[in-house]
């Protein structure tokens, strides 16, 4: 059990050449977690020019700050997902600020935009980031329009291991909701 405690020896390897400035972490790091990263800001930000921009940003803050990632914490891809959500955020929130008329749209309005981006950017790193055969029963399910018994088939499990893939697949996402958007004033979500 305590070796799950441990974070991975690349995490940790990856962190320390940062920390020594060598440039070619910040090219190893780019290229396994780049398409992470861009993923996640378009899905926050809709827009493809303002995702490259903010991909630049958190390689530049991952290469200023590798000290800000804790391996105590979760692996380096969760740090870096982090890192991007945040940054995301905060440029949507700024950007939508900035758009609003003086006197006219809500701010109410614009944490909702806020956090519908969020939680579809985390339920996105979910399903990128889960189990393959969880990531298969749920293709099947939703995109398919396969039932749990059909799934079983096309997958060559038995039905009560499609159920079982099914509920924890759809387990981890309903935490996308959870984790990024707090409730909203008044107690409803």
């Amino acid at each position: 059990m305590a070796k799950k405690d441990v974070p991975p020896r690349w995490d940790r390897k990856m962190q320390q050449r940062l920390a020594r400035g060598e440039a070619a972490a910040l090219g190893e790091l780019y290229d396994r977690f780049a398409s992470l990263v861009h993923g996640l800001a378009h899905r926050v930000l809709g827009e493809e020019k303002a995702a490259d921009t903010l991909t630049r940003e958190v390689f530049a803050h991952v290469w200023e700050h590798p000290e800000s990632y804790d391996p105590k914490q979760g692996p380096l891809r969760t740090w870096v997902a982090g890192v991007t959500h945040r940054l995301a955020v905060e440029r949507l929130r700024a950007s939508e600020t900035a758009a609003l008329p003086a006197g006219g749209g809500s701010l109410a309005d614009l944490e909702r935009k806020v956090r519908h981006a969020s939680v579809a950017a985390r339920a996105d790193y979910i399903v990128h980031s889960m189990p393959a055969p969880l990531r298969a029963a749920l293709d099947l399910a939703y995109f398919q329009r396969r039932d749990y018994r059909q799934t079983a088939v096309d997958l060559g499990v038995t039905e009560d291991e499609a159920r079982r893939r099914l509920r924890l697949g759809l387990q981890l996402l309903s935490t996308a909701h959870d984790a990024a958007a707090p409730p909203e004033p008044g107690g409803a979500v």
